[in-house]
């Protein structure tokens, strides 16, 4: 670890991890923590996968209180420069963010996605595994995200996800539903 990044009390960074210069790290952050590995055995029970690999934190890289980012399976985890995570975030093993990229609190991040740089996540994020975004996303809040996004600086929200804009057309609608199935019942009578 570099000497010039600060890991706070409670803080545990597991060994072979790498940890960039200028990076913080908060109470609380687990880094290199076993991924979610499990095949199921020939007697039905859940058989662990070694998680042999690492966790890379570039330079400049902020990690919020009780975040925790699981080393990978084989080769690493990497959080590029600049990237900064707020509190209560979960990254899988073998997750790759670019650079300059935030995500806030409560984003979830599956196994072996692929994410650009500069990407804007808000809270309560989740990203189904294996999955690429592209440069410069944005995504809002509580957004739930099933499929690769390859369109790059695009805004997206709703579960599944979908264009910001034509979300906010949907949702107008979607909140005159009740007073729209009134004057279809008023219709058919008719």
């Amino acid at each position: 670890m570099a000497d010039n990044s600060i890991v706070y009390a409670g803080a545990k960074i597991y060994k072979g991890c790498k940890i960039g210069t200028k990076c913080v790290i908060h109470s609380g952050a687990v880094i290199g923590s076993d991924g979610f590995g499990f095949a199921p055995g020939a007697d039905g029970q859940f058989e662990k996968i070694p998680q042999v690999g690492i966790v890379v934190l570039e330079d400049h890289v902020e990690i919020g209180a009780n975040t925790t980012i699981d080393r990978a399976t084989m080769g690493s985890t990497i959080i590029r420069q600049g990237t900064k995570l707020d509190n209560l975030i979960q990254i899988a093993h073998n997750v790759e963010i670019g650079e300059n990229s935030v995500l806030a609190a409560q984003t979830g991040i599956a196994g072996s996605t692929k994410i650009g740089k500069n990407v804007m996540f808000g809270g309560q994020v989740g990203i189904a595994g294996h999955l690429t975004i592209a440069n410069g996303v944005k995504l809002a809040a509580q957004t739930g995200v099933s499929k690769s996004i390859v369109k790059e600086g695009t805004v997206q929200m709703g579960s599944p996800a979908f264009d910001a804009m034509l979300y906010n057309k949907a949702y107008v609608v979607f909140r005159k539903l009740p007073e729209l199935r009134a004057k279809i019942d008023q219709l058919e009578k008719k």
